[in-house]
């Protein structure tokens, strides 16, 4: 499998950051809900803080997800015969879940900020402040977490059905150009 993506197939760096970043978003969205009940414990502020590494983490990724696309420019074509508006409509979608993935740990991190809160990076290193103490952005940050968690949650639901459709209904290479044995090339 080659590094580069090429017009046929995608490459192999980008078709693991998109794997693993999947992975990381549903592993984060389920650990989300979960700590939301949790009662104030040490076990509680464990599992926050692995939920803060790990929404850094994906930031880290996403940027670098996007320095990669904007490097290796080459991307593989529609199918064909895929209708425009459903070419159009992917490359929306592909948008907006980028800017929402950058977007949520960013929300995160000022929620944290302005709620005063430490921020370590899996306890290895202090990660600074977005600013200090402040009510109306901490409130402000938590209500874009949670809205952006919603726009997610809708753009993966959407691309995931794309996916699908185009593997079992529409029978084309979509999904298989993205997936570890390929598509064409």
């Amino acid at each position: 499998m080659a590094i580069l993506s090429t017009r046929e197939s995608w490459g192999s760096v980008t078709r693991a950051l998109h794997w693993l970043l999947a992975l990381m978003i549903v592993g984060l969205a389920t650990v989300g809900w979960y700590m939301k009940g949790l009662p104030n414990t040490p076990y509680k502020v464990s599992v926050y803080a692995l939920h803060k590494s790990t929404g850094l983490t994906v930031l880290a990724l996403m940027l670098a997800r996007i320095a990669w696309r904007l490097y290796e420019g080459a991307r593989p074509g529609a199918p064909p015969g895929m209708p425009a508006w459903q070419v159009h409509g992917a490359a929306v979608t592909h948008a907006l879940l980028y800017l929402a993935l950058v977007a949520m740990p960013i929300s995160g991190w000022l929620f944290n900020s302005a709620s005063n809160f430490p921020l370590r990076w899996f306890g290895l290193f202090a990660v600074p402040a977005l600013g200090g103490p402040d009510p109306a952005l901490k409130g402000a940050a938590g209500f874009a977490h949670w809205f952006l968690f919603w726009c997610i949650a809708a753009l993966f639901t959407l691309h995931v059905a794309a996916a699908l459709d185009h593997h079992f209904r529409i029978k084309d290479d979509v999904l298989r150009r993205m997936g570890w044995r390929g598509g064409a090339g």
